[in-house]
């Protein structure tokens, strides 16, 4: 598979892979055997690049992604995160230097390694100076635990203050033709600093695909649930986007996964795309748009259409939209 270069010099496969959902925020987690299986074949297939987080479960995801590497951990890339501590059911967020010590050495014990590859911040801390994590992460670069850093769902400021302190490799935020807020200012400025870009949702959370129908309903345990761009009045109205979508797709003979992944990686060369799978099929779908391009006319095409949808629904609740740092 194509690679890509993140930041300097973290360079992955073009597309990676989001092993959240195999545990953790699309209902009933999947048999951990099969997801063991499922991550391997993803790295015979050419991806280097697995994304987990400490709270996906919480845990039991970072102990799955550990498990399936271990074999070939020196193949691969890990990238995991810190910053959201689950208190019952309450997420909060904590950035503190004790916290983010205590984390890493979780992490590194449940994804059986030395060291990991890329550390997010998982969100910004508004109790933490970000100067003081940037610090934290130093020390922790500095003995071998962590090579690279990144920032999830970072506004501006905090990015450039943190870059200042120490060089980003990469920032997680959504993008995608579902939501395209990075557009505005995020792809400019990580271009002018270097920084590589790691689009997580990029399937639109599956309403992309097209496998998501306009009577869909989601389970308490289905995070999709309790994001309004989900509900069925928005979700039928939004129906147009998958229109154009199967409509590229049919006109190039692909899916419309794969017309998904293939426009977003045409965006940038910095962008690193993780679709989540759960599934062999949908996994070697995902990996085979890596190797689809578009003429400058097709681009301009397609970028005109989307540009002409207005999309209904925020991605978030009013109450988790407080805790994104923009």
């Amino acid at each position: 598979m194509e690679k890509r270069i993140l930041g300097k010099d973290l360079e992955v496969s073009a597309i990676g892979l989001g092993c959240m959902g195999m545990s953790h925020g699309y209902g009933e987690p999947k048999d951990k055997k099969e997801m063991i299986a499922l991550i391997r074949k993803a790295h015979d297939l050419g991806v280097d690049f697995f994304d987990t987080a400490e709270c996906y479960g919480p845990y039991v995801n970072e102990e799955l992604v550990g498990e399936a590497l271990e074999p070939i951990r020196n193949e691969v890339k890990i990238a995991t995160k810190f910053g959201i501590q689950l208190r019952g059911f309450k997420q909060i967020h904590d950035s503190s230097p004790a916290t983010i010590r205590e984390s890493v050495e979780g992490s590194l014990r449940r994804l059986r390694t030395d060291h990991i590859d890329l550390y997010y911040q998982h969100r910004v801390d508004k109790n933490t100076p970000i100067e003081e994590v940037a610090d934290a992460v130093a020390q922790l670069m500095r003995d071998g635990k962590v090579l690279h850093w990144g920032m999830s769902e970072a506004g501006i400021d905090n990015i450039r203050r943190a870059n200042a302190v120490l060089p980003l490799t990469a920032i997680q935020s959504e993008y995608s033709m579902f939501w395209r807020e990075s557009e505005e200012k995020l792809l400019g400025t990580l271009e002018e600093w270097g920084i590589g870009l790691v689009p997580f949702s990029p399937l639109g959370k599956g309403f992309l695909t097209g496998t998501i129908t306009k009577d869909a309903k989601f389970g308490n345990n289905d995070f999709r649930s309790t994001v309004p761009r989900f509900s069925q009045e928005n979700i039928e109205a939004n129906m147009v986007i998958v229109d154009l979508v199967k409509t590229i797709a049919q006109r190039k003979n692909i899916t419309p996964a794969q017309v998904a992944l293939s426009w977003l990686k045409a965006q940038r060369p910095f962008i690193v795309p993780i679709p989540g799978s759960r599934s062999l099929r949908h996994l070697e779908d995902n990996i085979a748009a890596a190797e689809v391009t578009y003429t400058e006319a097709e681009m301009a095409e397609i970028n005109k259409a989307l540009d002409n949808i207005v999309l209904k629904g925020d991605r978030y609740s009013a109450e988790s939209q407080k805790n994104i740092d923009r």
